[in-house]
């Protein structure tokens, strides 16, 4: 059997002074960013699930800002494209666990103590998604604050509609009746339950046909917490299957912590409905 040569076909292989793959995606930076504190087997993989989290997260940021850009500019096409694309960036999140889930807690004792007091909870751009959506607990803007850089763009965020305000937003636009309240509440202020804005959105499930973009929209929005929610979830069993019920490396409350976080709705009126209708 003779070898063959890709260059017989066009294929670029000389690439002195000429841009390469790794060159584009800067490979060499990206691969030795892992930096080992520990002799520990495991420690690669517990750096690499984190770090590639944060890549992905890092995208989720960029399509939210931009579907809600969509939204605000009465272009919510574009934005279902986006949001759709988180759904699938919080797929691949969620599936990232599995391979987390295969470090026992024998694994990770073997480099816990490398952490320090480092945890995931303290991930700004967690809290950057978490402040997009409309979770907003100012109380969360503490862990970051010896990072005068990052509690800028925090404090920026919180002065921004969220993703739920702008659907809001779009719909007074279309026409409904969006309570007043809503539309100039405090934006810094995590999201409460309104029954008012349920009203709105049930009016646009009984007649979809009628107010198919809105309807649409909705389920797109419902779509990304569905995910969002399995992230949590996973992250819980995750954390419980390797350390059990002890404290988190941040002092969290660990899994009690997480569980908590289980209960938090995003968009509560867009579940509550689904009882009413």
């Amino acid at each position: 059997m003779t070898s063959y040569d890709p260059a017989q076909d066009g294929a670029q292989m000389s690439f002195d002074g000429r841009m390469s793959y790794g060159d584009y995606l800067n490979i060499d930076k990206i691969l030795t960013s892992q930096r080992l504190l520990t002799g520990a087997h495991d420690e690669m993989l517990f750096i690499i699930q984190h770090q590639t989290s944060e890549l992905w997260m890092k995208l989720a940021l960029h399509e939210l800002d931009s579907a809600r850009q969509a939204i605000a500019g009465d272009r919510p096409r574009e934005a279902f494209k986006m949001l759709a694309r988180i759904s699938r960036i919080f797929e691949q999140l969620n599936n990232a666990w599995d391979v987390l889930r295969t470090m026992t807690p024998a694994d990770y004792t073997t480099f816990r103590a490398g952490l320090g007091q480092s945890s995931g909870f303290q991930s700004w751009q967690y809290r950057m998604i978490e402040f997009s959506v409309g979770n907003r607990n100012l109380s969360m803007l503490r862990p970051h604050a010896h990072r005068p850089d990052i509690t800028a763009m925090l404090n920026a965020e919180l002065a921004r509609p969220t993703l739920y305000d702008e659907s809001l937003r779009y719909l007074s636009r279309l026409g409904f009746a969006v309570p007043s309240e809503v539309l100039g509440r405090d934006l810094s202020q995590t999201w409460t339950v309104h029954l008012g804005v349920q009203t709105v959105w049930e009016s646009v499930y009984r007649d979809p046909k009628a107010h198919w973009e809105a309807y649409e929209l909705a389920e797109k929005l419902v779509d990304f917490e569905d995910y969002f929610r399995r992230w949590r979830f996973n992250h819980v069993t995750t954390v419980e299957r390797v350390i059990g019920l002890k404290r988190g490396t941040g002092g969290t409350g660990g899994v009690s912590y997480l569980r908590r976080m289980l209960e938090v709705e995003l968009f509560p009126e867009l579940w509550h409905l689904r009882t009413t209708l």
